[in-house]
């Protein structure tokens, strides 16, 4: 590859070259670079046009001129390239020739004299850290999966409310861990994996207990029947998405109709703009870019004279989103009632056809999808067909549409786990019709990624979480640490790589700064482990090149953890049976140096299957894995109490 290729790239943020999972350079092809490049509006594919390109941004280099949006932390001071003028939020303006480190937190607009060094230059200045986290415990729960004999089917809000004053009440529980709750898009099929959604700046209505609304307490006994007799029965042990969503959708329609078609009193802009959306997919299916043409952005000259035509569904549509909300709220109260944080998740990206991918095209690279290089788990590489940001978009609008996003899953929420949080420093971008191999990292301004992160968590009051598994930079790693954002310990793979053979640590060698857990959705259960199902159900499917290696690899981990269960004095005996082993794996959780410790009810119980099995999509359940207990039956199970006992003698809570 040639120098002025490379210094193009580097200047717009596009890996020519990166390290693999075994540190070891790997280049990145031509064609490649030069495809990233042209979807960042830069034209590289000709000498001319390269030369041209390069010349632009030698010209910008060498003023000094500021990008679009800065970040700075409270604490610090910033030389300026010239003198100018900061606007706070409230419009104060003063003269300035640096940053001075006492701002306060918010975002200001700089604009500065000399009009090429910067004008209009967002200011995202943030709190130098969050507060550290004090050493807790909670629950990571996987909500669609709970149920009780209140909810049809599925894991909901009233599920949630019951099951926080719950573990509140009697076990002194300080959090408790969703995974994601964004919104599905309303037609059939709805999208199983809470981590493929249709927008994450709202909710799922799936989530809904239908029997808590207004409408529903309120409403005449013959609609509160015709509501009651639409209740889903559970068949077997399958959450069937579609078959609900038909029934709670409606649900909500009788009793939005009989509480006279509401529409949300003040409902923002893009709260409108979404139930457009609902209303639109619901008459021309789930993929908007096969609309008619005149659809196809929110802007289009068609969506508005639609939007009258459809005026009933986008009412509901914004009715129903404001009810999830509601429901949100009160199982915050109820949280906030016993000192539980709720912690919600954030999914790298969204359906590139569901509503954020509608709406929000202008500031995300569509027909790009985020994956992973190839590596030893897998040797194609990964294709998650989630669009990224447009970092040059971003930069330009202020991050708007980011700092929009956490708003909104901060608003009834104490915390957030970004889930692959490597992705705020750089993402592999792979071409449009091109396999997972063929693609490249695309670098974001990680400093602003973070200061706007910081300083939303910050106005929340909120923990955030790096899901910071795998191949991780060191830049990473101390990016979190600088800002007390708790990283992922699991014990599956919390080892040390400073001794031959990567051994277990104990647990007092983990990470203090971060999230301590037995595994995670997309690994075995601790009972799953312990029995080798995780290697059985990939055999099962044909996706092993080698099970036996496999399990005779799994009979040796299970040898070590229970060896160094036996070495902790948490295990006696020869032979220690499933149960005893399982209650030592979460002492060994509760010992550990991490501040907080999250139990799965999956573990708990001792439900083998995990909630998703990598490389699969229709061969195995993913994400439609029933928990084999009701909430009932959960909390009257002699387990649970065995286990946190072992968490609350470790941790108990503050009196604070």
């Amino acid at each position: 590859m040639d120098s002025d290729l490379i210094e193009l790239a580097a200047a717009h943020g596009v890996a020519t070259s990166y390290r693999d999972g075994e540190r070891k350079i790997v280049e990145v092809d031509e064609d490649v670079v030069v495809r990233i490049l042209g979807l960042l509006d830069v034209d590289a594919a000709e000498p001319e046009s390269r030369t041209a390109a390069l010349a632009l941004a030698r010209e910008k280099a060498a003023t000094g001129a500021l990008p679009g949006t800065i970040a700075h932390r409270v604490g610090a001071t910033r030389v300026l390239p010239g003198p100018g003028v900061l606007i706070d939020a409230e419009g104060t303006r003063t003269d300035v020739t640096e940053l001075p480190d006492d701002l306060t937190p918010g975002y200001h607009r700089l604009d500065l004299v000399d009009e090429q060094l910067g004008r209009d230059v967002t200011v995202v200045v943030a709190p130098a850290a969050l507060p550290e986290t004090p050493r807790s415990w909670g629950w990571m729960l996987q909500l669609y999966a709970l149920h009780s004999s209140g909810s049809w089917g599925i894991g909901d809000l009233g599920d949630l409310r019951d099951f926080i004053s719950w573990t509140g009440r009697e076990h002194d529980a300080d959090a408790v861990l969703l995974n994601p709750l964004h919104a599905i898009t309303p037609v059939s099929p709805v999208q199983a994996s809470p981590y493929t959604p249709s927008s994450r700046r709202f909710a799922t209505p799936l989530a809904l207990r239908v029997t808590d609304l207004d409408a529903y307490r309120t409403a005449d006994e013959a609609t509160r029947a015709q509501v009651d007799a639409l209740r889903p029965d559970t068949v077997g042990d399958r959450i069937e998405h579609d078959r609900i969503w038909a029934a709670k959708r409606s649900a909500c329609e009788l009793l939005w109709h009989s509480a006279g078609r509401p529409e949300p009193i003040g409902a923002p802009d893009d709260l409108w703009q979404f139930a457009i959306f609902c209303s639109l997919a619901e008459r021309y299916g789930g993929r908007w870019s096969l609309w008619p043409e005149g659809l196809r952005h929110p802007g289009a000259p068609d969506v508005d004279k639609l939007r009258l035509e459809l005026a009933p569904r986008v009412a509901f549509h914004a009715w129903l989103q404001d009810q999830v909300q509601r429901q949100l709220a009160e199982a915050h109260g109820v949280a906030q009632e016993f000192g539980v944080r709720v912690v919600h998740d954030l999914a790298v990206g969204t359906d590139p056809q569901g509503a954020d991918g509608w709406a929000l095209q202008d500031v995300l690279a569509m027909g790009v999808h985020v994956g992973a290089p190839p590596d030893a788990f897998s040797q194609q590489g990964q294709d998650w067909g989630l669009p990224p940001w447009r970092p040059d978009r971003l930069d330009a609008t202020g991050y708007a549409a980011y700092r929009d996003l956490l708003q909104a899953q901060l608003r009834h929420a104490d915390g957030l786990r970004i889930d692959h949080v490597a992705g705020l420093w750089r993402l592999w971008w792979v071409p449009p019709g091109e396999s997972p191999d063929r693609g490249t990292y695309v670098h974001y301004d990680s400093d602003v990624m973070l200061a706007v992160l910081t300083l939303e968590a910050w106005r929340a009051d909120a923990l955030v979480i790096g899901e910071d598994l795998g191949t991780v930079e060191r830049e990473v790693t101390e990016g979190l640490v600088e800002r007390n954002i708790l990283g992922s310990s699991v014990l599956w793979f919390t080892r040390d790589i400073d001794t031959p053979g990567d051994p277990l640590l104990p647990p007092d060698r983990w990470n203090p700064e971060s999230v301590a857990t037995i595994s995670t959705h997309d690994l075995p259960t601790a009972a799953g482990f312990l029995r080798g199902e995780h290697v059985r159900a990939r055999a099962d499917l044909g996706l092993l090149a080698d099970p036996d290696a496999e399990k005779a690899r799994a009979e040796l981990d299970r040898l070590e953890l229970v060896e160094l269960l036996r070495e902790l004095g948490l295990v006696v005996g020869d032979d220690p049976g499933e149960d005893q082993l399982v209650v030592a794996m979460h002492a060994l959780l509760a010992r550990s140096r991490s501040r907080l410790v999250l139990i799965s009810p999956y573990d708990v119980i001792g439900e083998t299957r995990q909630p998703n099995l990598p490389g699969t999509v229709d061969q195995y359940p993913n994400w439609r894995l029933p928990l084999p207990e009701s909430l009932e039956e959960l909390r009257d199970d002699p387990r649970v109490r065995v286990v946190v006992d072992e968490l609350r003698l470790a941790r108990p809570r503050s009196k604070d």
